[in-house]
């Protein structure tokens, strides 16, 4: 069938940039997604370059990070002198829970359904003296509230990893104005598949990786930290770049830079940059907008197709707080021999604690999700 160009359908207008389709269905970009076809193209570049040139057009390797804090401030309505340039989303929420003037009695908000990413850092904050009040991020607005009265600090992803329930998080944000308590989020799960505006959403600090819904490499993320806050969290890692003076190299003058460079310690991962980048500006350049609603229809295809075979979603009721995650499962069958079974069939999901989940996004054709809910047992 075809369709006017305005009219095409997103799938098929952004079909060559994604050629693992053509060995796969994909339904994992929940833990590792496909590089974007301009992703794998720039860091190709930078590879074959290096090889040739060695570092002799470096001034590219420069531009390159600039243009990642731009394209990801772009993305999240940010400036991009609030963008560091980090490993991984694990990096980054080091860095703020490690990272803040913490006090024997301040007490931080945080969820007992986060990955450990967003769990271990600051449960280790006890050992300073720092109290934790535990939520379900489930609980209603009310008891968040209430838990951030006299809070420093609350702690929550974006959308949950398991069962992809997506937070609230200018309803968040309105808490933390209000009780003067800072807002981090760890957007992994989030970014890239659906809008975040870290001023309209009043997000202090967050953390995102390249490797999942932003369709770039894995080792290769950002961290946002608001610039009015820049002075109440230390770097965690100091080395020879967190200085504002980095590029004099006989400089000992150890005045941090005055952007959130401050939190990079040194050589950053350059084939990563360049591929973050692209993936980022490919992004944009489709609109997240537009993403949102192709990754929710379709994963709200599976939820559909999946209950009318019998099998169990996990996850919100409520439309708004769902995301592309869509976790399953079916009495008598084994998440892990279900998983392995759609593997023989070309089909990629993960198994996640009992469950299997499936993550589908936007360049997936809803053709696909058919002989997925085909092929489940």
């Amino acid at each position: 069938m075809g369709y006017p160009a305005a009219m095409t359908p997103i799938w098929i207008r952004y079909a060559e940039q994604f050629p693992v389709t053509k060995h796969l269905l994909y339904l994992n970009h929940a833990a590792v997604a496909p590089l974007a076809k301009p992703a794998a193209e720039a860091m190709a570049r930078l590879a074959e370059e290096a090889c040739q040139w060695g570092a002799y057009h470096y001034s590219e390797w420069l531009a390159a990070y600039e243009g990642l804090r731009r394209a990801a401030a772009r993305l999240i309505g940010s400036g991009p002198e609030e963008i560091a340039i980090v490993k991984n989303t694990s990096e980054g929420i080091a860095t703020v829970a490690n990272g803040l003037d913490w006090r024997p009695g301040d007490v931080a908000v945080v969820f007992r359904e986060e990955f450990p990413a967003n769990y271990f850092p600051w449960v280790r904050l006890e050992r300073r003296g720092v109290r934790l009040r535990w939520l379900s991020i489930y609980d209603p607005l009310e008891a968040i509230d209430e838990a951030c009265r006299g809070a420093r600090l609350l702690a929550a992803s974006h959308v949950n990893y398991l069962s992809g329930y997506r937070i609230d998080l200018e309803a968040f944000g309105e808490i933390c104005r209000r009780r003067g308590c800072l807002f981090f989020v760890d957007a992994i799960q989030g970014l890239g598949a659906f809008p975040i505006h870290v001023a309209r959403a009043g997000i202090d600090a967050l953390a995102a990786d390249g490797h999942k819904w932003l369709l770039g490499p894995e080792g290769c993320g950002i961290l946002y930290v608001r610039r009015e806050i820049l002075e109440q969290i230390e770097p965690v890692e100091f080395g020879w770049t967190n200085v504002a003076g980095y590029a004099d190299y006989a400089s000992r003058d150890m005045t941090l830079r005055a952007d959130a460079g401050r939190y990079e310690c040194g050589t950053l991962n350059t084939i990563g940059c360049f591929g973050l980048r692209a993936a980022i500006e490919f992004l944009l350049e489709v609109s997240i907008d537009a993403i949102a609603a192709a990754v929710a229809a379709l994963a709200g295809r599976l939820r559909e197709g999946a209950r009318e075979k019998g099998y169990e979603v996990l996850g919100p009721a409520d439309e708004a707080a769902r995301s592309g995650i869509v976790s399953i499962r079916k009495p008598g069958f084994d998440s892990r021999a279900v998983v392995h079974s759609l593997r023989e069939r070309g089909i990629i999901a993960s198994p996640r604690q009992g469950w299997i989940r499936l993550s589908p996004h936007f360049y997936i054709a809803p053709e696909a999700i058919e002989a997925t809910l085909e092929a489940l047992p």
